[in-house]
């Protein structure tokens, strides 16, 4: 059976493109999109591709993910650096999830340094801006494939 994957994305991603494209970059999420299904087809993962700009409805989907994907791609935008229920989430769920970021977030606001979701997840992927989505399934896949 193939492995699934979940692409989670978070508050005002569905902007890329024109939001702040001198850190975020021009490529919008419907490019990011086709670039993850390119990348699913060549890995002979399935794949899903959410997002919200409401945490709630990222935390529901966290929920929804377990018994249905293998793992998570974990873009959380903001509520990286202010939501606690992101990460009860992503702990309650047990799933391996990888957080990524567009942008450096460490060479960034003193704000965007520190991340509430980072200690309950197995990496971190960040400054590499649309090409950060292939990396993270990826290490997602090598991570899923040393569990067995």
């Amino acid at each position: 059976m193939s492995q699934s994957i979940l692409i989670l994305n978070g508050p005002n991603l569905n902007l890329l493109g024109t939001r702040q494209p001198e850190v975020y970059g021009t490529t919008t999420l419907s490019d990011i999109e086709a670039i993850c299904m390119r990348k699913a087809d060549a890995l002979g993962v399935s794949m899903s591709f959410m997002q919200s700009n409401h945490e709630g409805a990222l935390v529901d989907a966290l929920h929804d993910a377990k018994g249905t994907h293998d793992g998570v791609v974990l873009n959380a935008g903001a509520y990286t650096h202010t939501s606690v229920a992101i990460r009860d989430a992503i702990s309650a769920t047990m799933l391996p999830v990888i957080e990524l970021h567009l942008s450096n977030i460490h060479a960034r606001e003193e704000f965007r340094h520190h991340s509430h979701i980072a200690a309950v997840v197995v990496g971190q992927i960040c400054g590499f801006g649309a090409q950060g989505y292939p990396l993270a399934m990826d290490a997602l896949i090598t991570h899923l494939g040393e569990d067995k």
